[in-house]
């Protein structure tokens, strides 16, 4: 029989497994505007199944009235492991917008 200490190890150890093999990303498009200071963080921001539901729709319209220059969605170890806790039914992801300066160069 085993143990509550060695099925705690054993349920431990397949959930590290199973967040490492899901890994962390990140993905990141670049419109070729200027970069200005300005950036819009949004961490833990809610996605579902997968992320087939996404979540709610950045608004830089007001932030940036340049535009975008680069927009950046990460998803953490801990993202990961979130998700694997909820077997990716709640899937968070960290976007953040970075504001251009100016107009795209030609």
């Amino acid at each position: 029989m085993m143990s509550r200490m060695s099925r705690s190890v054993v349920t431990l150890a397949a959930v590290a497994s199973v967040t490492l093999l899901a890994g962390c990303y990140r993905y990141t498009v670049i419109s070729g505007a200027p970069e200005a200071a300005q950036k819009i963080e949004l961490p833990w921001q809610k996605s579902w199944v997968f992320g087939l539901v996404p979540p709610d729709t950045i608004k830089s319209q007001q932030a940036c009235p340049q535009g975008i220059a680069k927009f950046e969605t990460k998803h953490s170890f801990l993202n990961g492991l979130v998700g694997t806790l909820t077997y990716n039914i709640f899937t968070p992801i960290h976007p953040t917008v970075t504001c251009a300066s100016g107009p795209v160069a030609r």
